[in-house]
C-alpha cells in the first residue's frame, strides 16, 4: 500500500493511469471503495489520484475534531506533493463539499468539478434528524425510501472495520465527530460561488437527504454549471445507480 505524507500525517493513497488527472475525493464514514466504479471507468483515459483522509479507509485518525478547513489543506498539500498544478476533481458528499472549496480558493488548481450530493451549509438537511440518516447502523442500512424499504448490509461500516488501522472498535469515533462536523459545517454563502470559472457539475438524488432545492441553489450560484437530479435515488446514490452516474460523469469530463 502507499502512503502520503500529508501536513504531518501518512494518508493512504492511489496513482493510477494516464491521461489528464483527476482527482476523486470520498464522503464522510467512506472509504476509496465507494467511489472505486467510478474510478475504474475514469481511469481508461485520465490518470485518477485518490486519497483517504485521516480517520477514513487505511488512513489512521487523529486526535483532534474533523473540519472542512484542514481538509482542503490536506487536499492542497496533496496536489503539491504529487505535483499536480491543476486538476479534474471528483467529489461526493463531503468530498463534494471540498471540490467547491477548492474551486473557490485554490482557482488555480482546478479544471473542472464534479460535486456528488454537496450541501453549503446544514441548512440543506430538512430536519436535524437527516444528519442521522447519513449514519449508517453497524448491522444495516435501507436501500430505499417509504414504506418496503429493502435492508443491506451497511457496506461502508463492513469496510471500515475491514481496512481502518484504528481498529473496527474506533468507527464509532470517527461517526460521533463527522455528526459534529455535520451539524455545524460548512457555512458557504451561495453567492461566494459566483466566482466560480470552472466547468461544473451538480450531480444529488431526487430523494437525498440534500434537498433537491439546495442542489438547484448550488448549480444556479455557479455561472455555467450544470445539474443532474438523478431519479428515485437517495444520498446513497453511488451505490443505488452507479451506471448512471458513471454516463453522466465520463460525459461531463470527456
Amino acid at each position: 500500500m502507499a502512503f502520503t505524507r500529508i501536513n504531518g500525517i501518512d494518508l493512504y493513497t492511489e496513482v493510477d493511469g494516464a491521461g489528464e488527472p483527476v482527482l476523486f475525493l470520498h464522503g464522510g464514514f467512506c472509504s476509496l471503495e465507494s467511489l472505486r466504479f467510478l474510478s475504474d471507468a475514469v481511469v481508461a483515459d485520465h490518470t485518477v489520484h485518490a486519497f483517504e483522509r485521516p480517520g477514513h479507509g487505511r488512513s489512521a485518525d487523529i486526535d483532534e475534531a474533523y473540519s472542512y478547513r484542514r481538509s482542503l489543506a490536506d487536499t492542497v498539500a496533496y496536489l503539491d506533493a504529487h505535483e499536480l498544478e491543476s486538476v479534474h476533481v471528483v467529489g461526493y458528499s463531503d468530498g463534494g463539499i471540498l471540490a467547491l472549496m477548492l474551486a473557490l480558493e485554490h482557482p488555480e488548481r482546478v479544471r473542472s468539478v464534479v460535486a456528488i450530493s454537496a450541501n453549503l451549509d446544514p441548512s440543506a438537511f430538512s430536519t436535524a434528524e437527516e444528519h442521522g440518516r447519513l449514519l449508517l447502523t453497524p448491522a444495516k442500512a435501507t436501500t430505499d425510501v417509504g414504506a418496503g424499504a429493502a435492508e443491506r448490509p451497511d457496506l461502508e461500516r463492513q469496510h471500515y472495520e475491514r481496512l481502518s488501522p484504528d481498529g473496527p472498535e474506533h468507527g464509532d469515533v470517527v461517526l460521533d465527530k463527522l455528526l459534529r462536523l455535520w451539524t455545524t459545517e460548512p457555512n458557504i454563502e451561495p453567492a461566494e460561488l459566483a466566482v466560480i470559472d470552472a466547468p461544473v457539475l451538480i450531480i444529488a438524488g431526487d430523494r437525498d437527504s440534500i434537498r433537491p432545492d439546495h442542489s438547484l441553489l448550488i448549480a444556479a450560484s455557479i455561472p455555467g454549471a450544470q445539474l443532474c437530479i438523478v431519479p428515485g435515488a437517495t444520498h446513497g446514490l453511488l451505490a443505488e445507480r452507479p451506471a448512471l452516474l458513471t454516463l453522466v460523469i465520463r460525459g461531463f469530463l470527456t
